[in-house]
């Protein structure tokens, strides 16, 4: 009997170099592809804007990485570019959710649509039997197919994962979602490959380590506006509300004694970015919230149906209750209140390790207090 043909994501990091190994370990015959998502190579980008240059989003570093490891293990590496798909379908949205004034979370949206959508279409021409993917999660196969939280605790991506569907998952395959990062290094390390201290990757997907706030401004153009207290104090002045999120200390520019000054809500159509100083202030908490664009990756919930939930990554989960408002909608009553949810971002649905599903953040009260977000 022929082995199942698997193509891994290899992105030039370490994890997915380790998934190559653990592939191989299993018995599969495995591929690799490296996806190209962003130009960096242009001088500008599909709106003309400047866009980023090599040396701040290293595509061919990595690109040369990965083939470093494919040809190491033996594994073939075929390259493709989702330039237009990613523009269309994930940045497109980025863009428009800033301009709205909230916080878009792109890399779930990037494994949607391009990762676990685009990238599975391409690799099911190529004979692929299941994708692979270097994510900290891991998948149970059967008649439904469901997605479990990483081993590893502090490094857990199902949070990543919540637009993923069933039928996605059924073709997808995370082999280093049973290991801790420590043991994925050490495997790297143990094979001698060129990722093995390699650090791993941060920022925005596809600008990497860049100024946030000045990429953003090659899009948006930024509109100043006033930093004021909830009781109208003016104490400093904002480059546009748009690049700050609920709950943000860095970068306000407020001196002065006392303890330090925190975004605590926006009025997108005055222009105002409110502050307060403390991490504690009242306007932060939120107990009852809005979540439209809702996917389940199997069951449907149920109203009243008890489960934990994260508003972000890295968030403790928090116990909620649901409520369908539409078939698309939910609102979920947290049963303590919970700081800076904040509209844009995720809301994703656990019960103990699995992962069942999340939605966008929309609306965010206080009891029956709507919350300026």
């Amino acid at each position: 009997m022929s082995k199942k043909k698997v193509i891994i994501g290899l992105s030039g990091g370490v994890d997915s170099s380790v998934g190559v190994i653990e592939l191989l370990k299993q018995g599969y015959d495995v591929e690799a592809m490296f996806m190209r998502n962003w130009d960096s190579a242009t001088n500008n980008d599909m709106l003309g804007n400047p866009t980023i240059n090599d040396d701040v989003c290293p595509q061919e570093v990595d690109f040369n990485d990965a083939k470093k490891v494919a040809d190491k293990l033996g594994v073939k590496l075929h390259r493709i570019d989702f330039i237009e798909e990613y523009w269309q379908m994930v940045f497109k949205y980025f863009l428009d959710e800033y301009e709205h004034g909230r916080t878009p979370n792109p890399d779930i949206l990037c494994n949607k649509e391009i990762k676990f959508k685009a990238f599975l279409k391409h690799a099911l021409t190529l004979g692929a039997d299941y994708i692979a993917m270097g994510h900290y999660a891991r998948v149970v196969h059967g008649d439904k197919n469901y997605l479990l939280r990483g081993i590893d605790e502090n490094k857990d991506q199902s949070y990543f994962l919540c637009q993923l569907t069933s039928e996605q998952l059924g073709k997808s395959l995370f082999p280093v979602g049973d290991l801790k990062k420590p043991e994925v290094r050490e495997i790297a390390k143990e094979y001698d490959l060129a990722t093995a201290d390699k650090k791993d990757s941060t920022g925005v997907c596809f600008i990497g380590e860049r100024n946030f706030k000045q990429f953003l401004q090659n899009y948006i153009p930024a509109t100043p506006g006033d930093m004021m207290t909830k009781d109208g104090q003016v104490v400093g002045r904002h480059d546009g509300v748009m690049y700050y999120t609920i709950g943000q200390r860095k970068g306000l520019g407020i001196g002065g004694a006392g303890d330090a000054w925190f975004v605590i809500g926006k009025d997108i159509k005055k222009n105002i970015l409110y502050v307060g100083q403390g991490s504690d202030q009242e306007l932060l908490y939120a107990n009852r919230v809005i979540v439209k664009d809702i996917n389940i990756i199997n069951d449907r919930f149920e109203n009243g149906m008890k489960l934990s939930a994260k508003f972000r990554y890295r968030q403790p989960d928090t116990d909620i209750t649901v409520k369908w408002l539409d078939d698309k909608t939910l609102e979920v009553t947290c049963l303590k209140p919970v700081k800076a949810i904040t509209p844009g971002q995720a809301c994703v649905f656990y019960d103990h390790e699995y992962c069942l599903g999340g939605g966008t953040i929309d609306e965010v009260y206080m009891d029956d207090i709507k919350r300026e977000y």
